[in-house]
């Protein structure tokens, strides 16, 4: 066994809970405020969500594949959500996907200015690179302790991991994007006198957004997974499912959860690509527009000319 009694011991772990103690004496205000604001979130998504009868919204659903993506999906879509219905998981389905939307939502409006700034100041980008490693590699459950300690339990404490969570790819991924942007583009929008906002919104955010896309695919789908674990401390949907079913061992319902976890994710993981890349669908209506607008376009430049 190796002598570990040279080294001198340091409370990492103790500093870290007179940061929360603090957090929490000091900023009581502030966690109340997002407290109040994210309940009030949740309780009107999932209204919004849960209003309609199940049967109208899979048809949304599939009128969306329909749009973005292909009528396979769409009749996938159909097929597969209707399980969920025929399982009693859908009201625990729409909590769920309402916990997923307002974390995204959250995270995004949070990432994507930070990744703005961090792709136009070096400084910034290695400021946040240890920041964003320590947030994607520190185990899932870990940010369940700090929320349960600000905001008790709940549906509030989920929602606060699940940002935490979920925000690192949006962070890299806006950057990527903008810093693949041909600099030779950039530098044409400079000739034409543009100012940096306006190359930014025209020039870079445009040619950036598959790249952006992706990072948003990726922030749905950690909040998908922390969605589920978000169950732990109270948060309602098929999270909560899962782990009463691992408390009583009720195979049946965990399994009918997880699948409903499952095609929540694939439904999501196809339409946020679909939207990064339409042109890689031209046969979808969305993917069809946009051939006819380009087309119009196209037509109209060779007649000015």
């Amino acid at each position: 066994m190796n002598d570990t009694s040279i080294f001198p011991r340091i409370n990492v772990g103790e500093w870290g809970e007179s940061g929360i103690d603090w957090l929490r004496a000091n900023l009581e205000w502030l966690f109340s405020f997002f407290d109040t604001v994210m309940s009030w979130l949740d309780d009107e998504f999932s209204s919004l969500l849960l209003w309609p009868e199940p049967v109208v919204m899979v048809i949304f659903f599939a009128l969306v594949a329909l749009i973005v993506r292909s009528w396979e999906l769409a009749v996938g879509t159909l097929v597969f959500f209707s399980l969920i219905v025929a399982t009693g998981q859908w009201d625990n389905a729409m909590l769920t996907l309402s916990l997923v939307l307002i974390a995204t939502l959250i995270a995004l409006l949070i990432s994507v200015p930070i990744g703005v700034w961090a792709a136009r100041n070096s400084a910034v980008s290695a400021a946040i690179k240890p920041m964003l490693d320590l947030m994607q590699t520190m185990p899932a459950f870990v940010y369940l302790i700090p929320a349960v300690l600000l905001f008790s339990i709940g549906v509030v404490p989920g929602l606060f991991a699940t940002v935490i969570f979920a925000l690192p790819p949006g962070v890299r991924f806006t950057e990527l994007g903008i810093r693949q942007v041909d600099s030779e583009t950039v530098e044409a929008g400079h000739a034409f006198g543009a100012t940096p906002r306006q190359i930014l919104r025209g020039i870079q955010l445009p040619l950036a957004t598959p790249t952006i896309m992706a990072g948003v695919n990726q922030v749905i789908m950690l909040a998908l997974s922390m969605a589920v674990i978000a169950g732990f401390v109270g948060a309602d949907g098929l999270g909560k499912e899962v782990v009463s079913s691992i408390s009583s061992l009720n195979i049946p319902k965990g399994i009918e959860a997880g699948l409903g976890v499952v095609i929540l994710a694939i439904y999501l993981d196809r339409i946020t690509a679909a939207l990064g890349n339409s042109g890689d669908y031209p046969h979808s209506l969305l993917g069809r527009l946009r051939t006819r607008r380009t087309s119009r376009a196209a037509a109209t430049e060779t007649v000015s000319a």
